[in-house]
C-alpha cells in the first residue's frame, strides 16, 4: 500500500485477531491493538513493539489518528463495539456475524449510513481465489443453469459456548451461496442435534429453496471425525467443486459429467475432473486489502452491511426452524414484518399513533397518541414525538430530540442530535398555556443541525440548512443557510446539501439557481425545464 494507507486498530488479539494483526502489520496499516487480557497484550507487544496495545476500548476510539477499526471479539460483543466505533467516526470491519440479531445489524447499518462510515463484514471466503474463480465460471456460463448447491463445513473441536454451530460455521457458506445465486431464498428449513449442551446445537443441516428453482443445503458440525470444507455446485452443463482444505492446485475442479437418455432412461456419463488453475493468495490478506481500499476510495465493500443482514436473515430463519423442529420459514414473511415498521423493545408506541412502512424506531423512544409518522423514517434513541405531531416520509430524527404537538415535518427532514423545538412562546410552569401553542412547520428536505433551537410559530423553508447550535426565532427561507444566535442567513444551500457559490451554482452537483422577483431562491428556468424533460 502507499503512504496514504489508512491507520487500522485491531480489537481482540485472540485466536483470529492475531491473524488480522499480522496481515494489517504486513500491509503497513496496523497502528494500534486493543486487548483487555494483560498476558495476551504483553505477548503482542513483544511481537509488535512499535504498535501500542491499549486495554481500554474507549481510549482506542479517542485516538484521532485511527481511521478504521477491525473487530475480532466474541460474537456477542460485535454489536456494541461496532456501534461505539461508528459513532466515534471510525470505519469498521467486523468479523462474522455482523450481530446476533437483525435489529442490531439494521441499527449498525443505519448508523454507518447516517455518519457516512464504511461498514464491512468478515465473510472471508468471498475473498478466496478459488471461490472468486468459481464465481467467474458461473458468470461466464461454464456450468449452465445452476440446479443445486451444497456445502459441508465439518471439523472436530473449536466448540463455542456463546453461539451454536449454525451461527459459528454456517455464515461463510450462506454468504457464498447468496453470492452465487444472486438472490435470497424463498424459504428455509433446518434440523440439528444438541449433544454436548441441551441448548446449543452441535450439528445442523439447513435447506434453502429459491424461486428460480435453485436448491441448496448447508451441513455444519464440530463433532466430525475429520476436517472438511467443501462447496459443490451442480449445473445443467457441468459441476464444480471447491475444497478449501485441499492443497493449492487441487482446490477447484470442474466435472464435465453428462446425463444421457437411453430408451427413456437417464444414464450417467462420467468424465475425468478438470483442475481449474487459481492464483495463490491468502484470502485474509485480500480481505484486509479490500477494507483498506474501501476506506481510501469511500466505496461500498463486497461484504457490506446489506450482505451481512441477508446472511443474518437466513441464520435467523434457520434458528427459528430449528426451534420449530424443522418448520419451513418463509423469508417473505420475515420481510413483511421488517417492512411494516421496526420498534426496539425498549421503546413505547401509544395507542392511536400511526407509523409508516419501513420506519425504524430505536432505543428508549416514545411515540405519543395520535402522532403520525410517514414511511421509511429513522427515529433515533431517546426521541419523544407528540402527541399529535406530524412527520412526513423519509425523515431522520437523531438522538435526544423532542417533537411536540404543533410541530409538522414534511418529507425528508433531518433533525440533528439534541436539537430543540418549542411550541409555547412564553412558558410558565404554574400557568397552563397549551391553548396559546404556536405551530411550527419544517418544509421538505430541510436540515436542522445538532443542538439548534427552533422557536415556535415559524416556518423553516424547503432545503434550508440550520447550522449546529443556531437559534432560529424568525424562520428561514427556502434554501437559506442560517447560523448563529439569533440565526442570520449567510448564504444559500443546494438541494444536495452543499453551499452555493456567488453565482448561485452548486460546484458539487452542478445545479444552477436564481433569485426571483419576490426574493425567493429557485432553480433556473432552463435548469428546471431540463429536469422536467428528463
Amino acid at each position: 500500500m502507499k503512504d496514504d494507507t489508512p491507520h487500522i486498530a485491531v480489537v481482540g488479539a485472540g485466536y483470529w485477531g492475531k491473524n488480522l494483526i499480522r496481515n494489517y502489520s504486513e500491509l503497513g496499516a496496523l497502528h494500534a491493538i486493543c486487548e483487555s487480557n494483560e498476558e495476551t497484550c504483553r505477548s503482542i507487544e513483544k511481537t509488535y513493539p512499535e504498535v501500542p496495545c491499549v486495554k481500554n476500548f474507549q481510549a482506542l476510539l479517542n485516538m484521532e489518528d485511527i481511521d478504521g477499526v477491525a473487530i475480532a471479539a466474541p460474537a456477542e460483543k460485535h454489536f456494541s463495539l461496532a456501534r461505539e466505533a461508528l459513532l466515534a467516526g471510525k470505519d469498521v470491519f467486523v468479523e462474522k456475524p455482523l450481530a446476533l440479531s437483525l435489529s442490531d445489524a439494521q441499527e449498525l447499518k443505519e448508523i454507518a449510513e447516517s455518519h457516512s462510515r464504511i461498514l464491512m463484514v468478515g465473510h472471508l471466503l468471498q475473498f478466496h481465489p478459488a471461490f472468486i474463480g468459481l464465481k467467474e465460471l458461473i458468470r461466464n456460463g461454464e456450468l449452465g443453469r445452476i440446479h443445486y448447491i451444497y456445502s459441508n463445513r465439518l471439523s472436530f473441536g473449536k466448540i463455542r459456548r456463546e453461539e451454536d454451530i449454525l451461527w459459528s460455521f454456517a455464515p461463510h457458506d450462506i454468504s457464498m451461496i447468496l453470492a452465487l445465486s444472486g438472490e435470497e431464498p424463498d424459504c428455509v428449513m433446518a434440523t440439528g442435534g444438541n449433544y454436548l449442551h441441551k441448548k446449543i446445537a452441535d450439528v445442523t443441516t439447513t435447506h434453502l429453496e429459491f424461486s428460480s428453482g435453485l436448491r441448496a443445503h448447508v451441513f455444519v458440525s464440530w463433532l466430525h471425525p475429520f476436517k472438511e470444507q467443501t462447496l459443490v455446485v451442480v449445473g445443467e452443463r457441468q459441476m464444480a467443486v471447491f475444497k478449501d482444505t485441499a492443497p493449492w492446485g487441487e482446490k477447484l475442479f470442474i466435472y464435465p459429467h453428462n446425463i444421457l437418455w437411453q430408451n427413456g432412461i437417464p444414464v450417467p456419463e462420467k468424465k475425468d475432473a478438470i483442475s481449474v488453475s487459481v492464483q495463490r493468495g491468502e484470502p485474509l490478506k485480500t480481505e484486509c486489502e479490500h477494507f483498506l481500499k474501501c476506506i481510501i476510495k469511500r466505496t461500498r465493500p463486497t461484504t457490506d452491511a446489506d450482505e451481512g443482514i441477508s446472511v443474518l436473515r437466513i441464520l435467523k430463519a434457520g434458528q427459528d426452524s430449528l426451534l420449530g423442529n424443522g418448520k419451513k420459514i418463509v423469508i417473505r414473511e420475515m420481510h413483511k414484518k421488517q417492512d411494516a415498521f421496526f420498534v426496539h423493545d425498549t421503546s413505547i408506541i401509544d395507542n392511536g399513533a400511526s407509523i409508516g412502512a419501513g420506519t425504524k424506531i430505536w432505543h428508549f423512544s416514545h411515540i405519543l397518541k395520535n402522532s403520525k409518522i410517514g414511511a421509511d423514517c429513522s427515529i433515533g434513541q431517546n426521541v419523544v414525538i407528540g402527541p399529535d405531531a406530524i412527520i412526513g416520509k423519509g425523515c431522520k430524527i437523531q438522538n435526544n430530540v423532542s417533537i411536540y404537538k404543533g410541530v409538522t415535518l414534511e418529507d425528508s427532514v433531518f433533525c440533528g442530535p439534541s436539537m430543540v423545538f418549542t411550541n409555547v412562546f412564553n412558558p410558565r410552569a404554574h400557568i397552563p398555556r397549551m391553548d396559546e401553542m404556536r405551530p411550527t412547520l419544517v418544509k421538505q428536505g430541510a436540515t436542522i443541525g445538532a443542538n439548534a433551537t427552533i422557536v415556535c410559530g415559524h416556518t423553516i423553508g424547503s432545503y434550508a440548512f440550520i447550522g449546529a447550535g443556531a437559534v432560529v426565532n424568525r424562520g428561514a427561507p427556502d434554501h437559506a443557510l442560517m447560523v448563529g444566535n439569533p440565526a442570520r442567513q449567510i448564504g444559500w444551500m443546494c438541494e444536495c446539501g452543499n453551499k452555493l457559490d456567488d453565482t448561485l451554482t452548486c460546484l458539487h452537483c452542478g445545479m444552477e439557481y436564481e433569485i426571483s422577483a419576490t426574493g425567493t431562491l429557485g432553480l433556473k428556468s432552463t435548469q428546471h425545464a431540463s429536469i422536467i424533460n428528463g
